[in-house]
């Protein structure tokens, strides 16, 4: 045995008999129980009391650790583990060598790192980056465990615990993110079941949230008071295409047609083109940009650091945004709803209003196939010429914010240099 001090004495396991048991000096003694074949208790001279099953297997004798008494085993469940262990040795199967499959087992943080290379390829860009915030943000605790000692009941937990904390639809993204990976965990030799499998998802209320004709006035205010032209024109256009912040951000002047007075944007959520017609007001904001742009920057909103060379991050300018005009729980991708919803009270019916926004659900999309773009930009040109009526002030001030110059409109782009470099030399 172990360091034994003698050979193991066999007694009673009880609960009274095990507290009694004399520690020894120096060194560690075995006792094994008399009613459960290999059950054995090891008792150190620091006091400490373990159980073990002892057993040979493939003419080797092994120390199987079942745990500490009495803290996480009592005599009772340490001889249900034993016995259970001892059913499995007698089948042919070898405890240690499931423990050790166990510590090589992956753990979550490598299940992340294949997921996200999977995805490489698979998934847009903007969703992975959506997947690495969910899981730095909700599921890096998890990141050291291994796959294994996350249960159904942890996924659970967390689902109802991000219900109550970050709404439903945040908790039903996480929980969709959890069952996918550990999908693609065969991949890593995980065997198991996943643990997101069987957990009801949480109703979902569709969001409604649009900019009302009283709170217009406020929120073009706040646009004429945003310090940075390339992002007031931005939300700007935002508000009159419809289109998302992910393929806005992205525009390139290659994209307009300034005949047609279109933006075909190649590559959108649904995975095709979509066609976006542009109505006064918009094409005058883009006209404004181009005459500022450089002729050498592809981007409408250019930026001056970043690998994309587009500006990607709005945000902290929408916040102040909403601060300066008295808004709460606006987002940005509420100024699509909010085209969509002023033509729906111009009057539009439903089929042009998904056109216009590029819905493609399939049972529309038969009816958007045979729609021309006319009555698409007709409904979109009245819903912005409703929204910038509505947003002027009571004395009747032009809601579409003036420019102090063209060279306003000078943005966070390599054009902003040339055009700091060109005053200064004029300065000199």
């Amino acid at each position: 045995m172990r360091d034994s001090q003698a050979s193991p004495r066999k007694i009673a396991f009880s609960k009274t008999r095990l507290e009694t048991l004399p520690i020894p000096e120096r060194g560690r003694v075995y006792y094994t129980d008399s009613q459960t074949a290999g059950l054995t208790v090891c008792v150190t001279d620091t006091g400490a009391k373990t159980f073990y099953l002892v057993k040979k297997v493939d003419a080797r004798t092994q120390f199987l650790r079942l745990g500490r008494f009495p803290n996480a085993l009592t005599v009772e469940q340490a001889r249900k583990l034993a016995a259970s262990y001892n059913v499995a040795i007698a089948g042919g199967h070898d405890p240690q060598e499931a423990k050790r499959a166990r510590r090589e087992e992956a753990t979550f943080a490598e299940l992340w790192t294949y997921w996200e290379t999977y995805c490489q390829g698979r998934k847009k860009p903007v969703s992975i980056a959506g997947d690495r915030q969910k899981y730095e943000a909700y599921l890096k605790d998890w990141a050291g465990h291994r796959l294994s000692g996350i249960t159904h009941q942890d996924v659970a937990a967390l689902h109802s615990r991000m219900g109550a904390n970050n709404g439903p639809y945040q908790a039903n993204r996480v929980l969709s993110l959890v069952k996918s990976m550990f999908n693609k965990a065969g991949a890593l030799g995980w065997k198991g079941e996943n643990p997101a499998r069987g957990i009801e998802r949480f109703s979902e209320t569709a969001r409604d949230r649009f900019l009302t004709p009283e709170e217009l006035p406020a929120f073009f205010k706040a646009l004429h008071e945003e310090p940075n032209p390339i992002l007031q024109a931005f939300f700007l256009l935002a508000l009159l295409t419809g289109a998302r912040r992910g393929n806005l951000v992205a525009m390139r002047w290659e994209e307009i047609s300034w005949e047609l007075r279109q933006w075909r944007i190649p590559n959108t959520k649904a995975g095709m083109a979509v066609v976006v017609p542009l109505s006064p007001p918009a094409m005058q904001i883009l006209q404004q940009l181009k005459g500022q742009a450089k002729t050498d920057c592809p981007w409408v909103f250019p930026a001056r650091r970043g690998e994309s060379g587009h500006i990607k991050d709005p945000i902290p300018a929408w916040r102040k945004l909403l601060q300066r005009a008295g808004l709460k729980d606006l987002r940005i991708h509420d100024l699509r709803r909010s085209l969509g919803s002023w033509q729906a009270l111009c009057g539009a019916s439903l089929p042009i209003i998904g056109k216009s926004l590029g819905h493609t659900r399939p049972e529309t999309t038969a009816i958007y196939a045979r729609l021309l773009l006319d009555p698409v930009r007709e409904s979109v040109e009245r819903a912005g010429a409703a929204m910038i009526e509505a947003g002027k002030a009571k004395d009747g001030t032009n809601a579409m914010p003036t420019r102090r110059g063209p060279d306003d409109l000078v943005g966070d782009c390599p054009a902003r240099e040339h055009h700091e470099n060109r005053v200064r030399r004029s300065e000199t």
